[in-house]
């Protein structure tokens, strides 16, 4: 596949992961003022909540291999801000996976710190691209943070992508429960 094609399918993730984002948010605040709307929610959550942890290590996968196909194929060479996301979503694939795996949902505050440090850095990005006056002597001169390499949609860049995957994997650990025993007909008092 070319670059092209791959950085339109990353983009039309990222809109799906801002859509699901705000449907979330949407239904929460609903939520609090219409019961039906808090209905629906719960019953999101509870159907979402047991598989919440693996969603959210895939996702953080999916955002991974997007990051290496972009500097190891390519060839759009990180900046310090990109590393510092980096730095942030990388270490949620094998947290959120062993997680799930062992479903161990105690990691979800840990997990969630690293997504929001994630987040506010992917932010920060955000803005250095849109006002490059921003940009700090941290940032190499010889790859600045304000280089866009792709713009998607009229707003989509590459930081944007990220903060999405980032506020996906944050809705993810906010509804993650434990899966609820079953019990069997034969295990009913």
């Amino acid at each position: 596949m070319d670059t092209p094609t791959v950085t339109l399918f990353l983009a039309l993730l990222a809109v799906a992961a801002q859509a699901i984002v705000v449907g979330a948010v949407l239904l929460f605040v609903v939520g609090r003022l219409s019961p039906a709307a808090r209905s629906l929610g719960s019953r999101v959550a509870a159907e979402v909540g047991p598989q919440a942890l693996g969603l959210a290590a895939g996702v953080a996968a999916v955002c991974t291999a997007g990051s290496l196909y972009l500097s190891e194929v390519a060839h759009f060479l990180p900046c310090r801000l990109c590393w510092y996301q980096r730095a942030a979503m990388y270490p949620l694939v094998l947290v959120l996976g062993a997680s799930a795996v062992a479903r161990f949902h105690r990691i979800r505050p840990f997990a969630a710190a690293v997504a929001l440090v994630g987040g506010a850095v992917s932010c920060f990005h955000i803005l250095v691209e849109r006002y490059p006056n921003l940009e700090t002597s941290s940032c190499d001169p010889n790859n600045p943070c304000s280089i866009i390499w792709v713009e998607k949609f009229g707003y989509l860049t590459i930081p944007t992508m990220a903060l999405s995957g980032f506020a996906l994997i944050l809705v993810l650990l906010a509804v993650a429960r434990p899966s609820e025993p079953t019990t069997t007909a034969q295990e009913a008092p």
